[in-house]
């Protein structure tokens, strides 16, 4: 299937590993001329050259802390010498902290703002007037499935990640006359880093093998198992696309089954 992006311009930002990493190289493959960003320069810049490698054509990338307002403008400086047009924005940031509501302090409540939301926020701000020369742009943001049904000792993420799915639809409306469309994917259990730092974490705790662990998460999500990145970026592409053209303001599920609440 021709997705109609190839020779069009993405930004990936949280692209160093993970679900943005395999975003990204779902993009490169389609034909897209790509951007990638994290904030750590040596993992990007690794993640830049093995996309290279992987796919046979050139990846330029950028450093920047999200979470940083003065990282966010410098690359919106960066973008602005490097493309006259964005036509797709992935936003792939952001992740939870393990915690009951006790806890808590509210520290823990802003830094995880910063990453969850704010990051997002700020990057959209920052590549609006890019996407908006597009005529067709397309933003997707990587949210997850807590907000459909919030898991126990992930407040932080549960409630900010709801918060997405509210800037999703109220986006997706406010920028229709720019002909920006905005959805995002909601992302089950899906093996990446903080899985695997959290499985490690709990397998020390509790004195049994990690693969107790995933058995025992595992074992509430329908298709049995977690998901992988891999399995989650066909659906950011695919919403990053033309293909998708009548869709927007949209949360889409990519989490095996375990969210299976009807609204």
């Amino acid at each position: 299937m021709d997705l109609g992006i190839k020779g069009e311009t993405a930004l990936v930002v949280g692209a160093s590993e993970g679900i943005g990493y395999e975003s990204a190289k779902a993009l490169l493959e389609e034909g897209a001329d790509l951007i990638i960003c994290s904030r750590n320069p040596e993992k990007l810049k690794q993640a830049a050259a093995n996309l290279e490698q992987a796919v046979g054509r050139p990846v330029r990338w950028c450093a920047a802390d999200v979470t940083k307002a003065a990282d966010v403008a410098a690359l919106q400086q960066w973008l602005e010498r490097q493309t006259v047009k964005l036509d797709i924005l992935v936003s792939a940031v952001g992740g939870s902290q393990r915690a009951l509501f006790g806890e808590l302090d509210d520290a823990a409540w802003y830094a995880n703002y910063e990453f969850n939301v704010m990051g997002t926020v700020r990057v959209i701000r920052a590549t609006l007037e890019l996407l908006k020369k597009s005529g067709a742009g397309r933003i997707v943001i990587l949210g997850a499935a807590g907000p459909r049904m919030p898991y126990p000792h992930q407040l932080v993420s549960n409630v900010h990640k709801a918060g997405l799915i509210a800037l999703v639809k109220t986006l997706g409306a406010e920028f229709q006359p720019f002909n920006i469309r905005v959805n995002s994917v909601s992302p089950g259990r899906t093996m990446t880093s903080l899985w695997t730092n959290r499985i490690t974490k709990l397998a020390q705790e509790r004195g049994v093998p990690p693969a107790a662990i995933v058995d025992e998460f595992a074992h509430e999500i329908p298709l049995g198992r977690f998901g992988q990145p891999e399995e989650i970026a066909p659906m950011v592409v695919f919403l990053a696309s033309h293909k998708t053209s009548y869709v927007t303001c949209q949360s889409i599920l990519v989490d095996g089954g375990i969210a299976r609440g009807l609204v």
